[in-house]
C-alpha cells in the first residue's frame, strides 16, 4: 500500500533515495523495484532487520534490477548519519507527526537532500486525524504515537521556512479513514472487534485484488476523507 505517487516522485537507475522512518519498508521496496539505490532508515532495529530480509528475498527472486541496491541504517531523524546533499530523493511517510521537534527533522531532510532534489512528505490529513483523536484518547497518547495534527497550511509553511520550494499535494487512502474511525470508536487496541475485523478484511482484499469499483471509490473519497496528505517539495 503506497502513499507516495511515484509519477510525482520519479526514481530509477542512478537515483539515490532515503526512505526516512521506513517502518515495514513499503516505499523502500517499491524504490528498489524501480532500480534506484535506497537506504531504509528507522529508529527501530527490529523493523530494519525485517526490511533487510525482504531486500535479500527480492534479490533472490529476481525482483531487483541490475545495479540497484537496498541498505538499512538505524538512527534518528534529528541527527542523520549522512553527508550534506547525499540523496536525490527523500521519502518521509507518516513520520513528522511522531516527532516533537519536527522543525529539526525538516532541516535534516533539507540538509541531506541534493540541491534540485525532491522530497515527498506525508502526514495524516487534518479531518480524519481530528476525528480519531476525538474518538479515542489512546490513539494519540500511546508512547511513540502522534503528537500533533497538521493542517496542510501549517505543514507547507514549516517546510517553506526550512528552505523548501513547496509543490503539489494530493490525498491518499480514502478507504482507510473509516477503518481507523471504527478502530477508535471500539477501542484502538481492540483488534478482535467484529466490525473492525470485517473492515480490515475488506481492506486486505482491496489491496490484494485492486478491483475497479474500489479504485473509483477511493479516487472519489481521497480529496474528502483521504487518511494521508502527500506534499512534494524541492530543495532549490
Amino acid at each position: 500500500m503506497l502513499t507516495v505517487d511515484f509519477a510525482r516522485l520519479p526514481v530509477g537507475p542512478g537515483t539515490r533515495v532515503l526512505d526516512l522512518g521506513c517502518g515495514g519498508g513499503r516505499h523502500a521496496f517499491e524504490v528498489l523495484r524501480r532500480g534506484a539505490d535506497v537506504i531504509a532508515f528507522d529508529m527501530d532495529q527490529s523493523e530494519l532487520d525485517n526490511v533487510a530480509v525482504m531486500f535479500a528475498a527480492m534479490d533472490k527472486a529476481g525482483e531487483v534490477p541490475p545495479g540497484a541496491t537496498g541498505e538499512t541504517v538505524q538512527g534518528t531523524a534529528l541527527d542523520m548519519p549522512f553527508e550534506d546533499g547525499a540523496f536525490d530523493r527523500v521519502i518521509a511517510a507518516e513520520v513528522l507527526e511522531h516527532i516533537p521537534d519536527d522543525m529539526t527533522a525538516m532541516r535534516e531532510i533539507f540538509r541531506v537532500l541534493k540541491p534540485g532534489g525532491t522530497a515527498a512528505i506525508t502526514v495524516p490529513s487534518f479531518l480524519p486525524e481530528r476525528i480519531c483523536w476525538a474518538l479515542d484518547e489512546d490513539y494519540h497518547t500511546a508512547p511513540g504515537g502522534h503528537v500533533r495534527i497538521y493542517t496542510l497550511a501549517e505543514l507547507s509553511a514549516k517546510l517553506k521556512s526550512t528552505g523548501f520550494e513547496v509543490g503539489p499535494h494530493h490525498h491518499a487512502h480514502g478507504l482507510h479513514a473509516p477503518y481507523w474511525w471504527i478502530k477508535c470508536a471500539v477501542g484502538v487496541n481492540n483488534d478482535d472487534h467484529p466490525l473492525a475485523k470485517a473492515y480490515h478484511e475488506l481492506l486486505v482484499w482491496d489491496i490484494m485484488k485492486r478491483p475497479a469499483a474500489t479504485r473509483i471509490a477511493e479516487a472519489v473519497l481521497n480529496p474528502i476523507i483521504g487518511k494521508s496528505v502527500v506534499l512534494y517539495v524541492r530543495k532549490p
